[in-house]
């Protein structure tokens, strides 16, 4: 576990345009642009994302992240944080989320993505 990470990763993220945080489930904190989860940490250890097949595709195939243990065929990926290398990438992948949410926030705000329904 990388430690400080989720301080690190907070600090870094709702400083982003549009960027709010808020309590999640399982005691994680979410990373949100209007209605649209970009992301969620669960303390120092893992970053759960929500992604689209073919960028999920992308991301595991290079070793970036691992399918979601508990929603394995839902979309939502997991990115561990044991070392420093994995915060900074963890913060690349959640600039990827905010880049995507925030061209288009508005039409996602009335519908979630199949990704974020499969954890209510």
């Amino acid at each position: 576990m990388a430690q400080g990470a989720h301080d690190r990763i907070v600090g870094e993220v709702a400083a982003w345009d549009g960027v709010a945080t808020g309590s999640g489930r399982f005691g994680s904190t979410q990373f949100l642009v209007g209605r649209r989860e970009l992301g969620h940490l669960h303390g120092d250890a893992l970053l759960d994302v929500p992604l689209p097949r073919t960028l999920q595709a992308e991301l595991l195939a290079s070793g970036r992240v691992e399918t979601h243990e508990w929603v394995p065929d839902s979309g939502w990926s997991s990115r561990r944080l044991t070392t420093d290398a994995d915060v900074v990438d963890a913060i690349a992948i959640l600039r990827l989320q905010w880049e995507r949410a925030s061209g288009s926030a508005a039409r996602r705000d009335d519908e979630p993505s199949e990704a974020e329904s499969a954890l209510g």
